[in-house]
Parts: C-alpha cells; structure tokens; sequence
C-alpha cells in the first residue's frame, strides 16, 4: 500500500550530515520574517561584494540546484538514478533580458537536449518560452498587438528557436516541457505550443505544455485541446500543476481591473486538478502526463486512479514530478513501488540562479504547512536513526 511517512525511504539518499543541513535550512525557510527580507539583505550583500557566494553554495544552491552547469549536475543525476528517480535538467537561469540571454538560453536548451539523447537517467528537459524572448515581446504576441518591425523579426527568431528545440529532440527521441508563464504572457505560450504539439507529436507525445490549475479556465481548456488533438491526429503532452504566480496574478488584475485568473479558494484549485487528472488517465492512449506536484493527496490520487483503470505504474504516459530537495518523501516512496518519478533539477552559475532561489524560498513559505511537513518529515528521520545508533 502507498504510504508517503516511510521516512527511511524518503531520505535514504541522504546521510546524517545532509540531513541535518536540510533540517536547519528549512528551519530558516520557516522564518516568514527572514524570507521577506532576505532577498533585500542578499541584494545588499552582492552590491557591497561581500563574499556571500560561496556561502549560498554550501547551503540554499546545494539544496535546490545540481550544479553550475549540466556537467556539474552529473553527480546528482546519478545519485537520484541510483533510486530509479529521473532527472528533469532545468537552466534556471531567470530575469534576464537581453538577445545575448536569449541565444544562452536556445544554447544550453539544445545541450540538455543532447545530454538527455538516450540517457534514461535524464527523461526530460525544459525551458520556458520567457528565456527565449523578451516579456514585452510576448505580451504585445498575447494580445495581439501590432508588431514593428524589429518585432517581427524577433518573433521570427523565437518561432526559429522554438522549432530549432522540437526538431533536435524528434530526431533525439527526447521529451521537452515547456513551463507555464503569468497569464499576460501564456496566450501566446499555449499558440506556440499547440503548433508544436501538432507538428512534432503526431507518432508519440514528446512536446509537453504546462497547466497551472489555479487558474479557473484551465480544465475546460484542457478539454479543447484534446478536441482539437484528436481532429487534427496528434499526441498531447501535459505538465499539471497547480501553479507558481497566484499572488503576482491577483494584484495585477486588481490594478488593472479585470477578472482575476485565480481560482476564487484552494478547494476549487484541488479540485480541477484532480479532475484534471482524471481526465487524462481515462484518455491515457492519447495524453501523457507528468504530475508536477507536492501535494499528498493528489499523488495518491493518481495512484489510486491508475489502480482504478488497470494501468501499470511504470507506464510510459504517467510520470511523477517534484523539486530537487523538497518532497522526498513523495518522489522516494513512488520510486521504491516502480511508478515512473522525476526530479526538477536546477542548474547554472550561482549568482545567476539567486531570483530563482527567492522565488523557491518565497513559494515555500506560501504554500501551507510546506515547510512545516518538510521539517517534521527530517525530525522523525532523524529520531529514527538516533534510535538505530
């Protein structure tokens, strides 16, 4: 029976001094006051030089990130493998914005891309679309803006980038996801996206996009576009999460005064995302889905939803999906019962990765009872091994 509270199976990759420095960063993830100012203080730092670097290294980086850059990572990717957990290469590399930016990203994109060519260790890799092109581009493409010149030559590059991406991982047998964005910007993503899909998932679903379940039209949406797959003969591939912008996607609407995207309570969120998977398990010869989540009860949702339907754990269109350091006790507890489990793998230089560590940091201590779970998951471990010696 699926149980996520074997703390011995969930942290067994760890030994007794990672664990202890897991406990002691989530101990600090837990201060609200330290991670609102945190970023503010870090700013500071890098700004006076002080040599803060290698302390970020030791301690937040090495708990969320596999390394400095894809070969760095390789020691992770191994170890993860050694428990049947797949690695997810992510260049999480963010808020930069310029053409010198864009091409790193298209570059170091094609190379996981190369790195993943036959590696089962490494079953996925991804991008977001905002690493290619610029946010204003992507608006104006949202809202269907007329373009400029320079504009539409900048669209030529990104859809150039896009399907530079698609043909290299065809031809390498390699799936890609292609994350979610704020919902000013994800009109376009899912245009681009859906014309992928159409063009390069027509033998197998190797092209994925992404749903963010608190936005309240994302589950009719997932409907049509399997309406629209179906038509027109191709496989759909769907990362499904619940999402990453919600207090962002609120304070935008009310300042601009239109309709919130965000679901009017948590509840109705759980609740499409499990119809949502539903859906996708009952028409799983035709969606593949990754289930990207650390929430509990949707896991074993999915689980129980696979037993439903007859479907064996290892199979190819279901996979499982949490952040490198966070839910161990999810992703080892599925892997040791053989359902297929990944693990996003963050990457790139570590000064350069520091927003997407806030954001880590910010996100941790918004979802409820996150880091609590985590901090008391590591103390029953570590009774546990006290006991033992």
């Amino acid at each position: 029976m699926l149980s996520f509270e074997n703390t011995k199976i969930a942290f067994k990759r760890k030994n007794n001094t990672e664990l202890l420095k897991s406990y002691w960063l989530f101990k600090l993830l837990g201060n609200n006051f330290l991670v609102k100012i945190g970023p503010h203080l870090l700013q500071l730092a890098l700004t006076i030089k002080l040599p803060i670097i290698p302390i970020i290294k030791k301690t937040i980086y090495s708990q969320f990130c596999g390394g400095e850059s894809i070969n760095n990572c390789q020691k992770v990717i191994d170890s993860l493998a050694n428990y049947n957990i797949g690695t997810i290469l992510d260049y999480s590399v963010e808020g930069k914005n310029s053409e010198e930016d864009y091409e790193r990203v298209f570059q170091e994109t094609i190379k996981s891309i190369e790195t993943a060519k036959g590696n089962s260790k490494i079953p996925f890799t991804v991008f977001k679309i905002s690493g290619l092109a610029s946010i204003q581009l992507l608006e104006k493409l949202s809202s269907k803006t007329d373009l400029s010149y320079k504009e539409q030559k900048l669209e030529e590059t990104l859809r150039e980038r896009l399907h530079s991406i698609c043909r290299l991982a065809k031809k390498m047998d390699v799936n890609v996801f292609i994350d979610a964005e704020e919902s000013w910007i994800q009109n376009i993503i899912d245009d681009l996206v859906n014309e992928l899909m159409s063009i390069y998932n027509i033998e197998k679903p190797l092209i994925y996009n992404t749903l963010q379940m608190y936005r309240w039209d994302r589950l009719d949406y997932l409907y049509k576009c399997h309406e629209r797959a179906k038509t027109k003969g191709y496989f759909l591939g769907f990362k499904l999460v619940r999402g990453a912008y919600m207090e962002k996607e609120r304070e935008r609407a009310i300042k601009l005064n239109y309709k919130s995207p965000i679901q009017k309570d948590k509840q109705s969120t759980d609740n499409d995302y499990d119809l949502s998977l539903e859906y996708c398990i009952k028409n799983i010869d035709t969606i593949a889905i990754c289930a990207g989540t650390h929430n509990e009860k949707s896991s074993k949702y999915l689980a129980q939803l696979m037993k439903k339907y007859k479907i064996e754990n290892n199979h190819p269109n279901i996979y499982f999906s949490q952040l490198l350091g966070m839910s161990d006790h999810i992703s080892f507890n599925l892997s040791s019962q053989k359902y297929n489990v990944a693990k996003y793998v963050p990457y790139g230089p570590v000064k350069d990765v520091i927003p997407y560590l806030i954001r880590r940091a910010q996100e941790n201590t918004s979802i409820s009872g996150q880091t609590s779970r985590e901090l008391n998951l590591i103390t029953k471990e570590k009774r546990r091994r006290k006991k033992l010696s």
